[in-house]
């Protein structure tokens, strides 16, 4: 606790491509909160590594001065270090020398730092724009929106059907990476318009084969650039959002493109660094605009470093929690529609096997975050076939581990594709490099979701969903699973012997169907 009395003060401080921000937000005791102070010095790592693919030692330099100053700030606040978040995104994800750089931020400074993925920062952004759209009218709301966040080393996308999440992604294009290689081609501003544009015509192809762009009708863009538009030509809805006319922004977006980097310094008070990148920022919000039949931008005042005091509110809370995995869990089925998975096939052996889940809860000794995976893994699990059925759990670990699937993490997403690969008879063993790399407790955590995910595959080997249900009943070292319904189960009885041994290894039961 800090040593003030009063309301707890918790403190984020982001490490971005192209500066370090700190936020302090004072907490209430029922869970509300307000920022009382911000602090932002500009850092141009994302040059380095993009530029190198390392961030070099005056820049490193640079940031412990940065983390120096910050921590004074914090000790007059009297926050302590464990009520401070540190996150780190692309530029410090990239970077080569990551593991030093951490390393003497945490032996100089006392911080350490959490290197979030890119689906992690949509979950993030995600919490942040719910909460900041909270009280907005439906047509806002609920309405058919791209959530956008363009950074300096990636761009988050999410996609939302009437306020639902329908898909997710994290692409490696941001403004200082966009500048870079526009730099390396000696190009003109033409010639980055050109370049931008047929990148995101290619990004947008690929979103329409999950939802078709032109039912977007807004497009909410998150980032320093469109805030500073939102300020600029925007009108302010409520302190946490502002709206932005299509035409006006476009208009903005030309004005700013006129503009040499010395004027937008002038004009807007940024640092130089970050006039650079003002147009490419607002140019692919422009472009993306322009492929969506989206009328108006919603720019809410919130950033991942708001997300991040969100998250950490919002943990305990069942309510948020079950709304939360909902999106996740439809992600996924968008991941499987995508790949012509059998859905009703998917959909049976999910409710097969998180009964198991839930029924042999006290054997497992997993956490509710384990069922998640579970039933992730359950709905993609034969999305392999897709490429071809024979070795297919081989193709769906593939699948999956190179998709995106909204907040599954990359650590999460190593145990997911695992448990997908071995929903079939096949063992781990030291060649399997993707499983022996697992630290172990998350190696434990495979064989056991495996096991299940194996017997709920094997009572519909028939892909027919003729066993409505079963229960579970325990004696001694015996585990009877008793069928419901008058259909013949010849087939699902000898599909489990060939399966259940996995789980009979594990847990020591032998697995009878009865």
């Amino acid at each position: 606790m800090n040593s003030r009395e009063g309301p707890q003060l918790e403190a984020v401080i982001e490490i971005g491509a192209t500066g370090i921000r700190l936020l302090v937000a004072e907490v209430g005791v029922q869970g509300t909160w307000r920022v009382i102070d911000r602090a932002e010095r500009a850092l141009a790592l994302g040059r380095d590594v993009f530029a190198s693919g390392v961030i070099s030692r005056e820049s490193l330099l640079q940031c412990l001065g940065i983390f120096y100053r910050y921590r004074e700030i914090l000790d007059g606040w009297k926050i302590e270090a464990d009520h401070v978040t540190v996150i780190a995104t692309s530029a410090i994800r990239e970077a080569k020398n990551r593991d030093s750089i951490l390393d003497r931020l945490a032996v100089k400074t006392g911080y350490r730092v959490r290197v979030v993925d890119g689906i992690e920062e949509n979950r993030l952004m995600y919490l942040a724009v719910k909460y900041a759209l909270a009280d907005a009218p439906a047509k806002i709301s609920k309405a058919n929106s791209l959530i956008m966040d363009v950074g300096g080393g990636s761009t988050e996308i999410m996609v939302l059907r009437k306020g639902k999440m329908v898909a997710a992604h994290s692409f490696r294009m941001g403004t200082v990476i966009i500048e870079e290689q526009v730099k390396a081609m000696r190009g003109s501003d033409k010639d980055m318009r050109r370049f931008l544009g047929e990148y995101i015509r290619t990004t947008g192809e690929r979103l329409n084969t999950e939802f078709r762009l032109d039912l977007v009708r807004q497009l909410i863009a998150i980032g320093s650039d469109a805030r500073l538009a939102a300020r600029t030509v925007g009108s302010l809805v409520s302190e946490l959002y502002a709206v932005i006319g299509r035409e006006e922004f476009i208009a903005f977006v030309n004005r700013v493109g006129a503009m040499g980097p010395e004027e937008l310094v002038q004009r807007f008070g940024v640092s130089y660094g970050e006039a650079e990148t003002l147009g490419p920022g607002l140019l692919a919000y422009q472009f993306f605009l322009e492929i969506t039949k989206a009328e108006t931008l919603i720019v809410p005042n919130l950033s991942i470093r708001e997300g991040v005091i969100i998250s950490k509110l919002a943990g305990p809370d069942p309510v948020v929690r079950e709304e939360f995995d909902g999106q996740v869990v439809a992600s996924a089925m968008t991941l499987g529609k995508k790949f012509h998975f059998d859905e009703a096939h998917a959909r049976y052996v999910t409710r097969i096997a998180l009964k198991l889940y839930d029924c042999l809860e006290d054997e497992l000794g997993l956490d509710r975050h384990a069922r998640l995976i579970l039933e992730i893994a359950a709905i993609l699990h034969d999305v392999g076939t897709f490429i071809r059925s024979s070795d297919h759990h081989i193709h769906s670990q593939y699948i999956v581990m190179h998709s995106d699937i909204f907040g599954i993490n990359k650590e999460d997403m190593n145990i997911l594709s695992n448990v997908v690969r071995y929903h079939r008879s096949e063992v781990p063993n030291a060649a399997h490099g993707a499983y022996v790399a697992l630290p172990r407790a998350d190696r434990t955590m495979v064989l056991k979701l495996s096991s299940l995910l194996r017997i709920a595959d094997a009572l519909d080997r028939g892909h027919s969903q003729h066993i409505d249900d079963f229960d579970i009943e325990f004696a001694k070292d015996t585990l009877y699973l008793r069928a419901r319904g008058t259909h013949d189960v010849s087939l699902e009885r000898l599909a489990l012997e060939e399966k259940a041994d996995l789980f009979e290894d594990l847990f020591g039961y032998r697995l009878i169907m009865v």
